[in-house]
């Protein structure tokens, strides 16, 4: 390439170069006229003069400064706060659909201020709509009911060769054995019902059919524990101690371990389901659990209630009672009171978690073997002792297995009969080892319960196949052969 060649390429690299230039300034004065046309139009319709559209150049404001910094504006912050809100409606309406409790899901989101304005609430409440349609009504007389007694926590001290012993053996069950069968129940799709949802009390006491809706292939049944009195005999076996409201509210039992230090945890019936349902919500049928039936005469719950603890009463105070008294000299009235309020407190607790109480009898009697006139003296104590720390109920469950009367229909020529309505008592339980037996009167509903026990487990253990499988649960640690009743 010659010079003139040269000189020629260098002119014409200069001219394009100096055309880029121009066309760079051209559009920059182009950007330039824009932002200043869109000041303008911004500052003609945002008057300064209002105090509320300062607030909203503000607000712009600090959403350019928070982008620049990598921060969600405030619109957003507000937008993330809605949908948290809708995650926790949608979170406790779930809860409520895995009990079964189709409509108070519903409700609850339809009564929430988004839900008119949210897809995602209606789509679903749509979806519990649809579950609650696949719901069959299960038949009322084929409700199972099973009951224990106090659970056993530590084997080897009531399994020591002792004279309870024997009792233990028979009417008890433990804990490892409880799990079990609870885990192989829930397995086979039961459900805990309430004795409530199997009928409706009128306020002129007479009783109606309830209906229990479950997804097809659940099953209802009914779970009760008698006594829960955590009584003297009891002490030192390797039952829990009593009932306690922990720090964080939940009802939880206390231990006493053998070096005198106190252990709180799932030694027994009540905090174990309660554990159990809040990972498995759907083992519980609108958020009910079991029946608790107290006797009273060595308080409820593992507090020294009764009456006799304040009086002293020396014609009503028992061996067990005597030997309390001499191991704790400064027990007094204020101490009962603080028994009396503890016990309240953890009734209420209870009640709000979803267990109900029954009367067991104060002195856990047999109805027709003491007389009517020694039933209407327990029951008084019942309702003074019993009633007054945990509540009212209509629900009593005979102890001893006993009922007051036969497999006849109740009347009203029957004096226990009519007398408990009297009280108030409108649900009879008593124990029937069939799978179910449950009988409704115009003004009462009646039902047998199943031990699952130790009695139970080594002699009839076929009958309980329905449930769950002996040998899988059964406690190595239980001496054989079980005393005979």
């Amino acid at each position: 390439m010659d010079d003139r060649d040269i000189k020629l390429q260098q002119r014409q690299t200069k001219r394009r170069r100096n055309e880029l230039i121009i066309k760079c300034m051209i559009s920059l004065f182009v950007l330039l006229g824009v932002i200043l046309a869109v000041i303008l139009v911004k500052d003609a319709l945002i008057p300064q003069l209002s105090g509320k559209n300062k607030i909203k150049r503000q607000t712009l404001a600090s959403d350019i400064l928070a982008s620049q910094r990598g921060e969600a504006p405030d619109g957003a912050a507000v937008s993330a706060s809605a949908k948290d809100a809708e995650a926790e409606l949608i979170a406790q309406a779930d809860r409520l659909a895995a009990q079964y409790d189709y409509e108070k899901a519903i409700s609850l989101l339809q009564a929430s201020e988004q839900y008119t304005g949210s897809q995602t609430l209606q789509n679903a409440a749509a979806g519990y709509e649809a579950s609650r349609s696949s719901c069959v009504e299960y038949a009322l007389d084929q409700v199972t009911h099973v009951f224990f007694h106090t659970m056993i926590w530590d084997v080897s001290k009531a399994f020591d060769g002792d004279q309870n012993e024997a009792g233990y053996n028979q009417v008890m069950t433990t804990m490892s054995e409880f799990a079990g069968i609870m885990e192989s129940m829930y397995a086979k799709g039961y459900v805990m019902v309430s004795l409530h949802d199997m009928c409706t009390v009128a306020s002129d006491g007479t009783v109606s059919r309830g209906k229990i809706l479950l997804p097809p292939g659940k099953k209802p049944f009914v779970l009760s524990q008698d006594d829960v009195s955590y009584y003297h005999y009891m002490d030192g076996d390797g039952f829990a101690q009593k009932l306690i409201v922990d720090e964080d509210g939940r009802v939880k039992n206390t231990y006493v371990e053998d070096d005198g230090s106190v252990s709180v945890g799932d030694y027994d019936l009540v905090p174990w389901i309660d554990t159990f349902v809040e990972e498995h919500p759907d083992f519980s049928y609108h958020g009910h659990k079991g029946v608790i039936a107290l006797t009273g005469y060595e308080g409820v719950l593992g507090y020294r209630t009764d009456e006799v603890y304040r009086t002293k009463d020396a014609s009503r105070v028992t061996e067990y009672q005597q030997r309390f008294f001499d191991a704790h000299p400064d027990f007094d009235e204020a101490a009962w009171q603080n028994e009396v309020d503890q016990a309240k407190a953890v009734a209420e607790a209870m009640r709000a978690g979803g267990w109900e109480f029954a009367s067991h009898t104060w002195g856990h009697i047999s109805p027709m073997a003491a007389g009517i006139d020694k039933v209407m003296q327990d029951t008084q104590r019942w309702l003074d002792n019993v009633a007054s720390v945990v509540g009212d109920t209509d629900i009593i469950i005979f102890a001893f297995g006993a009922d007051i009367g036969g497999w006849e229909p109740y009347t009203d020529d029957n004096p226990y009969f009519t007398y408990l309505k009297q009280q108030g008592f409108h649900i009879f339980c008593n124990v029937d080892s069939s799978q179910y037996w449950v009988q409704f009167g115009d003004t009462y509903l009646r039902q047998g319960r199943r031990n699952l026990d130790g009695y139970r487990m080594y002699y009839n253990p076929d009958m309980l196949s329905d449930l769950f499988d002996v040998d899988s649960v059964w406690d190595s640690a239980r001496p054989t052969p079980v005393p005979e009743m």
